[in-house]
């Protein structure tokens, strides 16, 4: 192998790994499971792999023996196929929250970094790098300014002789600014409670703390709860 492609080669590889550490690093300062070193292995494993089908003719003797060529192509998919399960692995569930999805994102956009890096283009690399950290960092600061709907699962009980009439919990709903969906009605404690569970809607996330500061009023809740759906 000649000088001048082994120096190609680390440029690339040192590239790959430089582009994933910087993804991989916002990751890691918002606490996620798959950061620094997990972004960083993915960049580099992508560019390595593609290394493998770039320079495929440096496997084979120059003596002109017979062989198949590669398509470096069916590589980038395999490698994408393959991040599909490591992106799986970090969405997890909590409650009634999904996490990791953006975590997930992030994975396969780096692996197709390193994709780009591995067969040396490396300013649509660099553009890419560019764009990920503004997405996972700007697009953060407008999701977080702008309006949208807050979930919550809403459960609250009765004693069975002193059940809310559903037209007054509807009431309250539109006094304090939500909407009720899904409003199941349930018995329970062999008969001797009864209990609402829905689903709310609102555009104030402030409404869980009226709604809460409102039920603790009423003497004839037993108990509550109230909570966010988030993703």
């Amino acid at each position: 192998m000649a000088s001048n492609e082994l120096l190609e080669i680390i440029i690339r590889l040192a590239a790959a790994i430089a582009a994933g550490g910087i993804i991989g690093l916002e990751r890691s300062y918002h606490g996620r499971p798959a950061g620094f070193r997990t972004h960083t292995l993915v960049c580099l494993s992508s560019a390595l792999l593609m290394l493998v089908t770039v320079y495929e003719g440096q496997w084979f003797s120059p003596h002109g023996e017979s062989r198949v060529v590669i398509d470096p192509t069916r590589m980038a998919q395999g490698i994408m196929t393959g991040i599909g399960f490591l992106g799986a692995g970090v969405i997890m569930r909590e409650g009634l929250s999904v996490r990791g999805l953006t975590t997930a994102a992030s994975i396969w956009v780096t692996a197709a970094i390193g994709i780009l890096f591995g067969i040396g283009f490396n300013v649509p690399a660099l553009l890419a790098v560019a764009a990920t950290l503004g997405t996972l960092s700007s697009f953060r600061w407008i999701e977080n300014r702008m309006t949208s709907e807050s979930y919550a699962q809403f459960h609250v009980k009765f004693r069975r002789a002193e059940v809310m009439d559903e037209s007054a919990l509807r009431n309250i709903g539109r006094e304090l600014g939500f909407s009720i969906a899904n409003l199941t009605f349930v018995l329970t404690d062999e008969g001797r409670m009864f209990e609402y569970r829905m689903g709310i809607k609102t555009l104030n996330t402030q409404v869980l703390k009226a709604l809460s500061d409102r039920l603790q009023s009423e003497s004839s809740v037993v108990e509550f709860s109230i909570t966010p759906v988030g993703a």
